[in-house]
């Protein structure tokens, strides 16, 4: 059995950063010949140019149109000619698929190509090439391999010799792109040959990729700089520096990947082979170089980054079993039963094409190949079984094998025995009766039922509340083998004794007892009669009694089980009454108000010889006492009378302290300052107003005061202006809320005397 996961410990292509445009993966141009003007010494080459971008990470978009400059010189010497400048024709995603079906394709990596695609015609030259260059700012920070890849760019391109201008030249084209994502510590083999439509020799080497560009112009200044992120084709020409490697850590032009052994590039067939180890984001340059005749007419070379992340099986030969020992046999155990079914759960399901089963029986070997299967086994014994998947597929790391064992163990039958007094509440005893003949049974996991458990042979357990019990055993033999039983038994003893409290053994007439029936076992399915002593009887477990009369009262108490076993008890002289006073007293005036609010309280208790009076603040003794109430309102008043016997009763008497409120309006005043009826006002009593208003008018209608406090009087004056009103009669309406009741409105004339 494998190890399962696909892990896609894979660092994102690319990080977007603002205008930095860190969406660049890669590239390549290649040239066509489409003919020589031999009257005009020129020739005509279609270019194509094929980027890489980053579809994932949001990064930006290709250059639509991307400038393409085009150069004339040798070695370092180039003159620029122009600028070509050129719209996207097409665009593809490229397939990012490991190659292995058993391998997942990662979900966070895109790449797109974009294709541009223009001609160009040019005087032949024999000692001059032409170069096509495209420049772009910047490589991915994530890169491994190369030093300052943030602030590196790139410039693809490709030059077109003397001798391919003379001979109509096309370059060669590389055939695949090369796999987005390999995977660390596995044998990398990918041929990345290229054709050569005219039949010239192609020979590979690892060959430097191409510096351009920087990060000038992330702020809108200075992008179309030498080294911004999109350099001027007319001011900067090549030749254009290679990218620097790592060389300390053994990155170079040859070995971009390391690896060990050091991944290589076959110079006759173009074959990438090696094993890289350590897991990133890897710059690497590849060129063809076409020969004919045994000189070199041209070559093309391909910028693009591997990246290099661990990969995992994504199958696993599973099967549900009781136990996996050593990582990679399940134990499969069968108790009783000769016929076993296989539950497959291998995964990946979807990359799994073939399920092949053999199973050892004897010198025979029964096969199937089906997900899952069902096995009659001939008899008891242990059993080897494989199951393998994609046996016979191309892919050996899409292989897995599960190694079964199948043990087929005789049954084990759990049974026991409940022995216990049916009539008087005790212990109940438990014997085990299980029995195989596989050897002796070694545990025992008892549920009584009542919460409680035990994993004795044979115990015993003591029940507290009566009723059906079930009771489950689960019997465990030396193979591991289990079986369970479950009994139910009626359980309803008699109680042992009986158990009275009652609430209070002596009371005052009326005496309210609650008998509470402590007796154990017993429920509602008991048949329980209480005889109270004075002639009442009940059969409720714990009642409630009243007794009317004073006296001593014997109790007894009946218990009957569902079963028909009984128990009774007398309790003499259980319960004792004593005589009690009756409370009771009156009260005049009948309706106290505030203006008269002292009360006068009369004794009409029997049989008392003391008296407590409580008015809500300061209680009274005697006993026809004489309270002043210090508010209106409602009052409950309390009088508690005392027996010989100790006993008390109690009176309640809700007395209302009724508010009352007078108002009376005077029909003349004189505004003159002598202190006499110097403004008109309302007299009386005005505790518990409420909603006060006061309004009045000249005999034009005209409102000349209103007021909201009836202890502020009209003093004669126009209230808007403060001029002095003209002697006269005027019109008052005066509106207020009592304590209690509806809304009141007094409407009148007042004179006004200067």
């Amino acid at each position: 059995m494998k190890k399962i996961l696909y892990l896609t410990a894979l660092m994102v292509l690319l990080v977007t950063v603002k205008l930095e445009a860190r969406h660049i993966v890669g590239g390549e141009v290649t040239y066509e010949c489409l003919g020589i003007d031999v009257q005009a010494g020129t020739v005509t080459f279609k270019i194509t140019v094929l980027i890489y971008r980053d579809s994932f990470s949001g990064g930006a978009q290709f250059d639509d149109p991307a400038p393409f400059g085009l150069y004339r010189g040798s070695g370092n010497n180039w003159s620029y000619i122009q600028t070509y400048n050129r719209p996207v024709v097409s665009k593809r995603d490229i397939d990012t698929d490991t190659g292995n079906p058993c391998l997942e394709k990662p979900d966070n990596i895109g790449v797109e190509e974009g294709r541009y695609e223009f001609d160009i015609t040019v005087p032949i030259s024999s000692t001059d090439s032409y170069q096509i260059v495209y420049q772009r700012c910047c490589r991915n920070n994530t890169i491994f391999n190369i030093i300052g890849p943030e602030e590196t760019g790139a410039a693809y391109s490709v030059e077109i010799s003397p001798l391919a201008q003379m001979e109509c030249d096309n370059s060669p084209t590389f055939d695949e792109f090369p796999p987005v994502v390999i995977c660390a510590n596995t044998l990398l083999s990918f041929d990345h040959g290229a054709t050569d439509v005219d039949g010239d020799i192609v020979q590979y080497v690892f060959c430097n990729p191409i510096a351009a560009g920087g990060t000038e112009g992330i702020d809108g200044t200075g992008a179309t700089l030498c080294d911004g992120i999109t350099p001027s084709a007319q001011n900067c020409p090549p030749p254009h520096p290679p990218v620097q490697y790592k060389t300390a850590l053994g990155y170079t032009t040859t070995t971009p990947l390391g690896g060990d052994p050091i991944v290589t590039i076959s110079a006759n067939t173009g074959l990438i082979n090696g094993v890289p180890n350590v897991i990133g984001q890897f710059v690497v340059g590849v060129c063809a170089i076409s020969y004919r005749n045994g000189v070199e007419i041209g070559r093309i070379s391909r910028d693009f980054q591997f990246n290099v992340t661990t990969c995992e099986i994504a199958v696993q030969a599973l099967v549900n079993s009781d136990e996996i020992v050593g990582g990679n046999v399940f134990i499969i155990n069968s108790c009783g039963d000769n016929t076993v079914e296989f539950d497959n759960r291998s995964i990946d399901a979807t990359k799994i094409l073939s399920y092949d089963w053999e199973l050892y029986v004897g010198a025979d070997t029964a096969r199937f190949n089906t997900r899952d299967i069902t096995y009659a086994f001939p008899d008891t014994g242990t059993y080897n079984v494989k199951m393998f998947l994609n046996r016979d597929e191309l892919f050996a790391d899409c292989k897995d094998t599960a190694n079964i064992q199948v043990n087929v163990f005789p049954e084990v039958i759990a049974d026991f025995s409940v022995d216990y007094d049916t009539c008087t509440a005790g212990p109940v005893d438990f014997t085990d009766e299980s029995f195989t003949i596989s050897g002796p049974i070694e545990q025992w996991a008892w549920d009584f039922g009542d919460g409680d458990t035990s994993e004795e042979q044979n115990p015993s357990n003591i029940y507290e509340a009566p009723g059906d019990k079930q009771v489950t055993l689960l019997v465990t033999d030396k193979n591991n083998c289990t079986d369970d039983a479950t009994e139910t038994f009626p359980w309803f003893p008699a109680p042992p004794i009986l158990v009275v409290e009652p609430n209070q053994f002596e009371g005052c007439r009326p005496a309210k007892i609650t008998f509470n029936n402590l007796s154990s076992p017993i429920d509602e399915s008991y048949e329980v009669i209480w005889d109270f002593g004075d002639g009442n009887t009940v059969d409720e477990i714990s009642p409630m009694h009243t007794y009317t009369d004073i006296g001593t009262y014997n109790v007894s108490l009946f218990v009957k089980s569902p079963l028909g076993c009984s128990i009774d008890q007398d309790f003499d002289g259980l319960i004792t009454v004593l005589d009690s006073p009756l409370a009771g007293f009156s009260y005049t005036p009948d309706n106290p108000n505030i203006f008269n609010k002292t009360v006068s309280f009369v004794d009409e208790s029997q049989d008392a010889i003391a008296w407590l009076y409580e008015f809500g603040d300061l209680p009274s003794t005697d006993r026809n006492p004489t309270y002043t109430f210090p508010d209106t309102g409602l009052v409950e008043v309390i009088q508690v009378v005392f027996h010989p016997s100790g006993c008390t009763d109690t009176a309640f008497a809700t007395i209302d302290i009724e508010p009352l409120v007078t108002l009376a309006l005077p029909n003349a005043f004189t505004p003159n300052d002598d202190g006499l009826n110097d403004d008109f006002r309302g007299k009386g009593f005005f505790d518990g107003f409420r909603d006060y208003k006061m309004q009045i008018w000249n005999r034009w209608g005209e409102k000349i005061y209103e007021g909201s406090d009836p202890s502020v009087g009209w003093d004669g004056k126009k209230q808007t202006s403060g001029d002095i009103a003209p002697a006269g009669v005027y019109i008052y309406t005066v509106e207020y809320s009592p304590p209690r009741g509806e809304a009141k409105k007094e409407k009148g004339h007042v004179t006004l005397i200067r």
